[in-house]
């Protein structure tokens, strides 16, 4: 039986809890679409540099809930981040192609960031 859109959406954001940048490379589309209140890039490599750095930067991630329809899943999650920034909730909406994430659509207040 295939997995499910959000097995693998719960797996991506377990492999960036682990910082295991070769295992989040994995889930990728070569054209992904990542969108942030910080970035607004395509491809495959553009991606995994914006992912390394933000792997680079929190102390921790936690998946607090998840959901799919059709081709999307939504995972909400939690970031730390050392002080001035502190704790983030976020969340993610990722669209999925040939069962790779062609899209990745990240929801957060970036106002702590401006510190």
């Amino acid at each position: 039986m295939p997995q499910s859109h959000t097995h693998r959406a719960v797996a991506y954001y377990q492999a960036m809890s682990n910082k295991d940048i070769a295992l989040l490379a994995t889930y990728l589309h070569p054209q992904i679409h990542l969108i942030s209140p910080f970035v607004d890039v395509t491809g495959k490599e553009a991606a995994l540099a914006s992912i390394s750095y933000f792997c680079s930067v929190f102390t921790s991630l936690s998946i607090r809930s998840h959901c799919e329809s059709h081709d999307e899943a939504v995972v909400i999650y939690d970031v730390s981040f050392e002080a001035p920034i502190g704790h983030v909730r976020s969340a993610a909406l990722l669209t999925f192609k040939e069962e790779l994430i062609i899209r990745c659509e990240l929801f957060f207040d970036a106002r702590p960031f401006a510190k």
